[in-house]
C-alpha cells in the first residue's frame, strides 16, 4: 500500500449495508474490478475511497461534473483524516498525485492532445497509476469510454465504478461497452436497506394522467387514418399484389433459400399479406418453413407491424432487387414521405417522433402540474417543499401576460411558471431556478441581497407581472444565486420551485425536497433514477419526512394501451423500486405496483388521477407501509413471473400426458388379466397348452408389464413435471444452475444454491435463486428469461418432441441461451442437464438447412405457446 495512502482512515462507524458490502472486499477485486450499483445517499463516495484506500495504489478518479470532482476532495478531507489534512492529491490530470480528481471531459480532452495515443498510456504508466475509479459510471456510454478502454488495454488496472442505474436502457452495444470497462456487478446497495438505516426516505410514486388537447388528437387521428386508409389501399391495388405474388421469394423460394432464412420476417410478410386478400398459400410454400400438411397453421392479421415489415424490405432493404417495380414503388415511397410515414430510410407506421413529441410536450400536462401543486400545497401547507424539473426553458414566454395564455402552446420551466403564479394568490413562495433565468416575487428580493453579500443583483420586474422579478448578476454573482435560492428553498423561503433537469437533475442537494414533480421527457432512465434521487434523500431536520414523486404521463386515445410515452414510462419504472398499492403492500419494481389498469381510456383518467390524489396525502400510511414491508427481509432478490399459464395450448400438453398415462394403465390392467387369468382364458377359448408353454407365456406377460409399467412411469413423471407450470420452470431452472456449475459460471457453492418457485394466488409463477450471488441471480434470470421468450435466432435449439406431439401440435422449441450455446461442447453440457431434469430432447444446430427450417418453425408458428407475452422480470425485496 503507498505510504501516504495509508494514512487516511475513516473516522466514523460504517454503516451495516456499507461493511457488509466492504466485507466482501476481497472477493470483489480478485478479478480487478469491484463494480457497485449505490442509490443516491447510500454514500457511494466514501465507499470508493475507502475501496482505493484498501488496494493501495496510486489512483485517478473521474467524475462526470466538477461539482461532482469537489465533492471527492471534501468528502476525504471530512472523513478520512483526523488533525491533519491530506495533502498528496490533485486536481490536473496532467500533473497526477497519490489522488487524482479529474472529471471525464478533463480526461477525454487530455487524450484528444496527444497526436500519438501511445504516449497517452505511457504518461499513466510513467506516473504508476494503477487504479480508475469511475464515479456515476452511467455516464460512460457517451465519447468518454474512448480514452478509458484504450487506458485499460494497456495494462492490467484495478477499476472501481460507481453508479446508482446502470444503462440498462441504452442500446445493446453501448451497455457491453459500459461493462467491458466496469466489469460485472458485483455488489449493490438497496433502496430498503437504505430506508431501514434511515438513510433514505419512505416515498410513493404517482402517476398522473392527462388528455390531448383537440388539436392534437385531430393530428394523431388523421395520423391513424391515414395508416388504415394506405393499407385498404395496398390490399385493393392490383399493382401491389402482383408485385407480392411475382417477388422472388415467393415464385422461388427454394432458389433463394438462404436469404429467405437470413430474413423469414419479411419471407412471412409476403405470405401474410397474400393470405390477407385471400390468395392460398399453398403447402409448397410453407414447406419452406419446416411445415408439413399436418401442422395446424394459423395465419396473423396483417397489422401494422406485419405491414411496417414488408415495406421497410420493399421500399428499402431489398428495393435493388426490385428494378421492374421501381416505377411503382417510387410512387409509394414518396406517398410514405407525404404522410411522415418514411423518414431516414426507415418506416415507421406505428408512430414517429413528431406524434410522439406532440403527447410528450403536450401542455396539458401543464394542467396537471397545477393540479398537482394545488393538492400538495392543501396537504403539506407551511411544510411544503415541492420542485418541477423538465427539459427546457422556454424563454420565449417570459413575458406573457394572462391575457395571451393561449400562445403557450410547449411545455417548459416558463410556461409551467405562468401557469401556476395565475392558479393561485398565495404565489409569493414560486421561484424559478435554471442556468440562464432566475425569477422570484418582488417580496423575497431582500432575501437574496441578505444571502448575497458582496455580491450585487439587479431586480427587473416581468411585464406580464410586475409581482415577480428577473434576477440578474455578474458571472459569479450568477453562479451564487443556484446556493443562494437552495438555502432559502431549504428555509421555506421559496416552497415551489421550477428548474431544469440539466441543473437540478444530478448533483443538486436540497434534503428537504418532500415533493417532486417529472415534467421531463428527454433521456434515459438513468436520469430518470438520478432526479428520483433528490427527492428520497433523508432531512436530518425532520426524520419523519416522506416523499410523493410525480411521473406525468398524456394518453394516446387512439391506442388502448395508453401510447408510446406510457410504454416508455413503464420501461423506465423497471429501474425503481417501491412500495405497491395492495392491501398487503410490498417492494418491488416495475409499474405493475401502482395497480393502473392496462388498458386505459379516456374516461379512466379522472377516477385513476382522482385516486393518486386521495393517496399522496396518506403520507403517514406510506411511512407505516415501508416499515411493515422492510420487515425482516434482507435483500432484493431477482426473479422470472409467468402470469396466467392456463392457455389452449398448455390444457393441451397436460392432456396428452393424461391421455398417455390413462392409455399405459389399460394395457397394465389388460396384460395383468392375461398373466393371472391365462389358463381361464386359454380354456375359454378351449385351448389346450403346456404348462411350460403356459409359463413361458407368462414370463413374456411379465416383461411386457413390467415394460410397460415403466413406460407409465415416466409418463406420470413427465405428467407431473410438465403438467403443472410451476414444476415444469422448477426443473428448466435447475438444469441452468447445474450447468452453470459445470462450466464454472458460479462463485457460491452449488449446494447453498436452491432453486425456488412457487404459485401466487393470481396463478402466477414465480422462480428465482436462493442463496446466490447478486451476479450469479442476475444471470439466473437474464438466461431462463432468454430460455422462456419467444425464440429468435439462437444456434442452437432444443425440441421436445415425438409422434404423438407432433399429433397433437404441441411441440416445444426452446433456444439454448447464448452464454451456453456458443459452441458444440457448451450446448451439450446443457443438453445433458435439461435431458437430467426435464427428460429426452433432441438438440439442433439452426446453421444448416435441416436446423432453419425447424428453427422457422419454432420462431413463426410455435410463439403460441402457454409462455407468450406472460414473461416478467422483477426485483422483490425478501
Amino acid at each position: 500500500m503507498s505510504e501516504r495512502l495509508s494514512l487516511l482512515q475513516f473516522q466514523f462507524p460504517w454503516r451495516s449495508y456499507q461493511k457488509q458490502l466492504l466485507d466482501n472486499f476481497e472477493t470483489h477485486i480478485s478479478d480487478q474490478h469491484f463494480h457497485v450499483i449505490a442509490p443516491p445517499g447510500s454514500g457511494k463516495t466514501i465507499l470508493g475511497i475507502e475501496i482505493l484506500r484498501r488496494i493501495g495504489k496510486k489512483t485517478l478518479v473521474l467524475a462526470p461534473t466538477l461539482t461532482i470532482r469537489d465533492q471527492w476532495q471534501d468528502r476525504l478531507q471530512s472523513f478520512f483524516t483526523d488533525k491533519k489534512a491530506f495533502e498528496a492529491f490533485s486536481f490536473d490530470v496532467k500533473n497526477p498525485s497519490d489522488i487524482t480528481f479529474s472529471t471525464y471531459q478533463s480526461l477525454h480532452s487530455f487524450y484528444k492532445s496527444f497526436e500519438d495515443k501511445t504516449d497517452f498510456l505511457e504518461f499513466f504508466k510513467t506516473h504508476n497509476i494503477e487504479t480508475l475509479v469511475l464515479d456515476e459510471a452511467h455516464h460512460l456510454k457517451n465519447a468518454w469510454w474512448n480514452c478509458l478502454i484504450a487506458l485499460k488495454k494497456s495494462k492490467p488496472y484495478f477499476i472501481v465504478a460507481l453508479t446508482a442505474t446502470p444503462p440498462y436502457d441504452s442500446s445493446s452495444l453501448e451497455v457491453s461497452k459500459y461493462f467491458t470497462l466496469c466489469g460485472d456487478v458485483d455488489d449493490e446497495i438497496s433502496v430498503p436497506s437504505l430506508i431501514r438505516e434511515k438513510d433514505l426516505s419512505p416515498h410513493q410514486d404517482f402517476v398522473y394522467f392527462s388528455k390531448p388537447y383537440d388539436s392534437e388528437l385531430h393530428h394523431i387521428q388523421e395520423y391513424r387514418d391515414n395508416i388504415e386508409t394506405l393499407r385498404a389501399d395496398l390490399l385493393s391495388d392490383e399493382r401491389f399484389i402482383s408485385l407480392i405474388e411475382n417477388h422472388r421469394f415467393y415464385t422461388n423460394p427454394e432458389d433463394y433459400e438462404d436469404a429467405v432464412y437470413t430474413n423469414t420476417t419479411f419471407f412471412s410478410s409476403l405470405l401474410i399479406t397474400l393470405n390477407a386478400v385471400n390468395i392460398p398459400v399453398d403447402n409448397y410454400r410453407l414447406s419452406i418453413l419446416g411445415l408439413s400438411k399436418t401442422d395446424n397453421v394459423s395465419f396473423p392479421q396483417l397489422d401494422i407491424e406485419w405491414l411496417e415489415i414488408l415495406l421497410q424490405n420493399l421500399l428499402v432493404e431489398d428495393r435493388e432487387q426490385l428494378e421492374d417495380y421501381e416505377e411503382y414503388l417510387s410512387k409509394l415511397e414518396k406517398q410514405l414521405r407525404q404522410l411522415n410515414l418514411l423518414e431516414k430510410n426507415k418506416v415507421n407506421l406505428s408512430g414517429n417522433d413528431t406524434v410522439y413529441k406532440s403527447l410528450a410536450f403536450s401542455p396539458s400536462k401543464i394542467e396537471s402540474i397545477v393540479e398537482i401543486v394545488n393538492s400538495e400545497r392543501l396537504s403539506l401547507k407551511d411544510d411544503l417543499r415541492c420542485v418541477v424539473l423538465t427539459d427546457y426553458v422556454r424563454k420565449e414566454f417570459l413575458n406573457t401576460s394572462d391575457q395571451d395564455f393561449e400562445q403557450i402552446n410547449k411545455i417548459g420551466v416558463v410556461p409551467i411558471f405562468h401557469y401556476l403564479r395565475t392558479s393561485s394568490v398565495d404565489n409569493k413562495d414560486l421561484a424559478v431556478l435554471t442556468g440562464t433565468i432566475v425569477v422570484i416575487h418582488y417580496s423575497k428580493m431582500h432575501a437574496i441581497e441578505a444571502y448575497g453579500n458582496e455580491n450585487s443583483y439587479v431586480f427587473t420586474t416581468l411585464k406580464g407581472d410586475d409581482n415577480f422579478v428577473l434576477v440578474s448578476g455578474s458571472d459569479k454573482a450568477r453562479k451564487a444565486l443556484v446556493g443562494i435560492i437552495t438555502k432559502l428553498f431549504e428555509d421555506g423561503v421559496f416552497k415551489v420551485l421550477i428548474g431544469t433537469k440539466a441543473l437540478l437533475g444530478e448533483g443538486w442537494d436540497a434534503p428537504s425536497i418532500n415533493s417532486l414533480i417529472l415534467a421531463s421527457f428527454v433521456g434515459s432512465f438513468v436520469s430518470s433514477n438520478q432526479m428520483r434521487g433528490r427527492a428520497i434523500r433523508r432531512d436530518a431536520n425532520n426524520p419523519q419526512k416522506t416523499s410523493n414523486i410525480w411521473h406525468l404521463a398524456c394518453i394516446d386515445p387512439t391506442d388502448k394501451y395508453g401510447g408510446k410515452e406510457l410504454e416508455l414510462l413503464k420501461r423506465r419504472f423497471e429501474a425503481f423500486v417501491g412500495i405497491t398499492n395492495t392491501k398487503l403492500p410490498y417492494i418491488t419494481n416495475g409499474f405493475e405496483r401502482l395497480g393502473i389498469p392496462n388498458e386505459i381510456s379516456e374516461e379512466d383518467l379522472e377516477t385513476l388521477n382522482a385516486s393518486s390524489v386521495t393517496n399522496s396525502v396518506g403520507r403517514a400510511q406510506t411511512f407505516l407501509n415501508w416499515k411493515n414491508s422492510i420487515g425482516e427481509g434482507n435483500k432484493l432478490t431477482r426473479q422470472v413471473q409467468l402470469q396466467d399459464f392456463k392457455t389452449p395450448q398448455f390444457k393441451a400438453q397436460r392432456q396428452f400426458y393424461f391421455a398417455k398415462a390413462s392409455q399405459l394403465i389399460a394395457i397394465e390392467m389388460a396384460l395383468a388379466l392375461i398373466i393371472f387369468f391365462s389358463g381361464s382364458i386359454l380354456l375359454a377359448f378351449n385351448l389346450i397348452a403346456p404348462p411350460k408353454v403356459i409359463s413361458g407365456l407368462k414370463v413374456v406377460g411379465c416383461i411386457a408389464l413390467a415394460y410397460f409399467g415403466y413406460k407409465l412411469y415416466k409418463a406420470t413423471v413427465y405428467y407431473l413435471r410438465h403438467g403443472f407450470l410451476h414444476r415444469k420452470i422448477k426443473n428448466i431452472g435447475l438444469a441452468i444452475v447445474d450447468t452453470m456449475n459445470e462450466m464454472q459460471l458460479l462463485n457460491t457453492d452449488r449446494n447453498r444454491i436452491k432453486v425456488y418457485t412457487h404459485k401466487l394466488v393470481s396463478n402466477a409463477v414465480v422462480c428465482n435463486l436462493k442463496g446466490a450471488s447478486n451476479y450469479e441471480e442476475a444471470f439466473f434470470v437474464k438466461t431462463l428469461t432468454e430460455l422462456l421468450e419467444p425464440v429468435a435466432s439462437p444456434r442452437y435449439i432444443i425440441i421436445n418432441t415425438n409422434f404423438f406431439k407432433k399429433g397433437f401440435n404441441i411441440e416445444n422449441f426452446y433456444p439454448v441461451p447464448e452464454v451456453f450455446g456458443k459452441n458444440k461442447e457448451d450446448a451439450k453440457c446443457f443438453l445433458k442437464h435439461w435431458v437430467k431434469h426435464m427428460g429426452k430432447t433432441k438438440l439442433v444446430y439452426t446453421r444448416q438447412p435441416e436446423g432453419r427450417r425447424l428453427l422457422l418453425k419454432a420462431r413463426l408458428f410455435h410463439r403460441s405457446n402457454e409462455l407468450k407475452n406472460n414473461l416478467d422480470t422483477s426485483t422483490v425485496w425478501q
